[in-house]
């Protein structure tokens, strides 16, 4: 009995450590402002970029995957495909749930592709969070960035909070111009040179890379 008595002493215990623990990593998210969470981020990123720069030329694979890994943890892929398609992913005609989240695939590979290839290419930067706004659960934080060559670029993220409470990038803007919108006027385009057949559009994306 006391056996019996104590085994449901340590459970109990046991169980109540896990739940404070989830507590806990619940509040942390919450409680974490968009600005921090870029920051963490961004410099994260740099530290890795430096580390896996030489993989670039001697190792593209592993080089992309670590630029993955890292684009993984920040930007909701999905999101932003959804974004991108804007109009042609609502509505009874719009995309299905599966061609949305087979175009967030293909989008997500061509990012990652292209902006591997740009931080590659850039260099290391230093940066400064010049504001931040954020309402309900969405944010805008507005950041400069200045390059190896001395140029200063104004960089502005659209994060929002997920299901997780976790601070996720849903848009970027870069000295002003929406990328997101700039991403939705190739794919309008290529609906209309496609017949508006959304399959098809999937098909061509990184084919026109």
């Amino acid at each position: 009995m006391e056996t019996l008595r104590r085994q449901v002493l340590v459970t109990g215990v046991f169980l109540t450590t896990i739940l404070a623990a989830l507590t806990s990593a619940v509040a942390t998210a919450q409680q974490i402002s968009a600005e921090d969470a870029v920051d963490q981020y961004i410099g994260g990123l740099l530290e890795r970029m430096a580390e896996i720069q030489p993989l670039y030329e001697s190792d593209s694979a592993a080089y992309f995957s670590a630029v993955e890994e890292e684009l993984t943890e920040f930007v909701d892929f999905r999101e932003v495909a959804r974004g991108v398609m804007a109009k042609y992913g609502q509505g009874p005609n719009g995309a299905s749930g599966e061609q949305l989240d087979r175009f967030a695939v293909v989008f997500r590979s061509s990012l990652i592709e292209f902006y591997g290839s740009a931080l590659a290419e850039y260099g290391g930067v230093e940066y400064e969070i010049l504001e931040s706004r954020e309402q309900d659960r969405a944010a805008n934080v507005r950041m400069a960035v200045l390059g190896d060559d001395g140029n200063r670029i104004d960089i502005q993220y659209a994060m929002f909070l997920n299901n997780e409470d976790v601070w996720m990038l849903r848009n970027l803007y870069v000295e002003g111009v929406n990328l997101r919108r700039q991403y939705y006027s190739r794919f309008d385009s290529l609906m209309k040179r496609n017949d508006f057949d959304i399959d098809r559009v999937i098909d061509l994306w990184q084919i026109e890379e």
